[in-house]
């Protein structure tokens, strides 16, 4: 028995509450070096007048990566609770005692030492980790919307292309604004979606919207908050809930904020707004993009020098965005907040937005944009969610671009899925695309059929499916940004049998939702390929 690769981690996704009384332990074993895993388990107060540790309960084998078997078992205590430890019994029926003091030979003295178990002093609602149960339930569906529809030509920006003229570059302008949305809900409601990822749509100077000015306004080039108020009053109305893109990493060189920078300099009140190394700070071309942030005198998302990061530790900056934040719950009704960026902003501000906006809208839906391993922000006081990137990356690397095989696959997805508790993983939202990676259609080489396949083996998964806006009709695209490219309307251009196949499929998966959701899934490997 490999004692070594033995883990466990109390009150963590290892151990957690996943329903008001009903408590899940999991156990992590080297892989096929197990034979059996029990759990010994009672109230911390009777140990020595219950002896519950002489009634072992046995674990079940639940999923394995290609290092790892995971065991769980699921508890309850009349006493909210809970004090417990593990007997291993290896594949060479060796067996241990696995308690919050270490290892140790399964004995009489050891299992009645009441120090050796690990403790859950009390089960507290408070912390158990939780999602807005709508979210189970909900088919999103991602819009840029500069690139969506073109509903009202008199707002379009000076140099606007034709609809469609040309693949798109950065700073292409097609037209694309709120009313084309709301001309075209009606499809959006026979593709039987239930929920709209918007791109930022507040005031800003490029296409995306990713530098904003101001984030109290619409976008004059996407229509104005009346337009606004009535759309999401209509998605509503169709049972269709709106998430929000909040890009609160940083802003736009246009701000005014920033603008007062430049003006003032070291005299200016916004200065401690922004990390700002020395002055002055126009000293960068701001035309230029660096490859290092050598000569930039200020933080900036990425290398991008128009994109100033904002200092969110900062109690000023802290209040503006987080009145903001309860600004559009409290006057739009906005049902969540999708947070770009967020990985690096820190995680104090992100607790005081958690409680600023639950308290508004309780059941308010909190989504992260990281793409790896997110443990520390989906603790409870945090997130709801993070774009499960890293989980669906297995995926498309196995069906789409054959980089692995099944059960590298599989051991991917596993090893995603145990990072986190059951409810993380119920409420994550899953893509295969989106305005930041290359279509899924182009990554399966135009290939349809694998496509179809790609799609309905993620629409199985755990989680919350989206579907990035024309992938249903078969619209293709490299990174960004050919990934924008305009939405295409004309019905002889679009792939109707597709359409109806992905139709199909949120209707499936709206229908076995809470199966799906908090069932348990394992799969079979019939064929491992290299």
């Amino acid at each position: 028995m490999d004692t070594a690769a033995i883990y466990h981690r109390p009150e963590s996704e290892y151990a957690f509450l996943y329903t008001n009384t009903r408590f899940r332990i999991r156990l992590r074993t080297r892989k096929n070096d197990i034979k059996k895993v029990y759990v010994l388990c009672g109230d911390p107060y009777t140990i020595t007048t219950e002896k519950w540790y002489q009634k072992q309960r046995p674990m079940k084998k639940c999923l394995s990566t290609n290092v790892h078997d995971y065991w769980e078992i699921e508890v309850t205590s009349e006493t909210s609770r809970l004090q417990y430890a593990f007997h291993v019994v290896g594949e060479d029926n060796t067996d241990c005692f696995y308690g919050d003091q270490g290892i140790f030979p399964y004995r009489e003295n050891v299992i009645t030492e009441p120090n050796f178990y690990f403790r859950i002093p009390y089960f507290h609602q408070i912390d158990r980790f939780t999602i807005p149960e709508w979210v189970k339930e909900t088919v999103w569906y991602q819009i840029f919307p500069e690139r969506f529809a073109n509903g009202d030509k008199a707002n379009d920006p000076e140099h606007t292309l034709p609809w469609g003229s040309k693949d798109p570059d950065r700073e292409d302008f097609f037209g694309g604004d709120l009313q084309g949305v709301m001309d075209h809900l009606d499809y959006l409601t026979d593709l039987g979606i239930n929920g709209i990822y918007f791109c930022p749509i507040f005031k800003a100077t490029s296409n995306h919207k990713y530098d904003t000015i101001d984030y109290y306004e619409v976008d004059p080039a996407f229509g104005d908050k009346k337009l606004l108020k009535n759309l999401i009053d209509e998605a509503h109305k169709r049972g269709i809930r709106i998430m929000f893109d909040a890009v609160f990493n940083h802003m736009g060189v246009h701000s005014p904020q920033w603008q007062d920078v430049l003006k003032n300099g070291e005299k200016s009140i916004y200065k401690d707004w922004f990390h700002i190394r020395f002055f002055p700070v126009d000293s960068y071309q701001m035309t230029d993009l660096p490859e290092t942030a050598e000569n930039i005198p200020y933080d900036t998302f990425a290398f991008t020098p128009f994109m100033p990061k904002l200092n969110t530790a900062n109690p000023e900056v802290q209040k503006y965005l987080l009145d903001i934040a309860t600004y559009w719950i409290k006057e739009f009704d906005i049902d969540g907040w999708r947070l770009d960026v967020a990985n690096e902003v820190d995680h104090h501000f992100w607790k005081k937005f958690r409680e600023a906006v639950t308290e508004i809208k309780p059941d308010i839906y909190i989504l992260g944009e990281i793409w790896h391993s997110s443990q520390a922000w989906l603790q409870g006081d945090e997130f709801h969610a993070v774009m499960n990137y890293a989980f669906t990356d297995s995926i498309k690397d196995y069906f789409a671009k054959k980089k692995i095989t099944a059960s590298q696959m599989v051991s991917g997805m596993n090893h995603q899925q145990m990072l986190y508790r059951d409810q993380v993983n119920e409420g994550t939202f899953n893509l295969l695309d989106s305005h930041d990676t290359a279509r899924i259609l182009t990554l399966c080489q135009g290939n349809k059929e694998l496509m179809k396949s790609v799609m309905a083996f993620m629409f199985l998964q755990k989680g919350s499916p989206c579907i990035y806006y024309g992938t249903e009709i078969g619209m293709t695209g490299e990174d960004d940004p050919d990934c924008r490219k305009c939405m295409i309307w004309e019905k002889e251009e679009q792939d109707l049998e597709l359409f109806g196949f992905i139709k199909e499929l949120v209707s499936l998966r709206k229908q076995l939702s809470k199966i799906i959701s908090e069932g348990s899934t394992q799969w079979l490997i019939v064929n491992d390929r290299e």
